[in-house]
């Protein structure tokens, strides 16, 4: 099955991403699943197949909840704790006693 998709970003969360079937764009996307995205900004169109590899999605399921949901969510990948914390950390190092 081919088909060619839409993704979008998220303007409030960095690397999130909704993949849509072109041709249906956003018509099938939960309004509330949509409130918490924020206004979709267009990234670019894709071919999806079974064949194709994604980096960071498994493309049967992206195709799956395209063709029963119609999209698919990518959320941001879990970022270690403490990656989060360093700067706040840091600069607690450099507070004068």
């Amino acid at each position: 099955m081919k088909r060619i998709c839409s993704i979008f970003k998220s303007p409030r969360k960095n690397e999130m991403y909704l993949y849509v079937d072109k041709r249906e764009a956003l018509s099938r996307v939960p309004e509330a699943l949509l409130s918490a995205f924020g206004a979709p900004q267009h990234a670019f169109d894709l071919v999806l197949t079974p064949e194709r590899q994604l980096a960071r999605e498994d493309i049967g399921k992206v195709l799956e909840n395209i063709e029963k949901q119609g999209f698919h969510l990518q959320m941001p990948p879990v970022q270690d704790e403490y990656i989060e914390h360093l700067p706040e950390e840091l600069l607690r190092m450099n507070d004068p006693l």
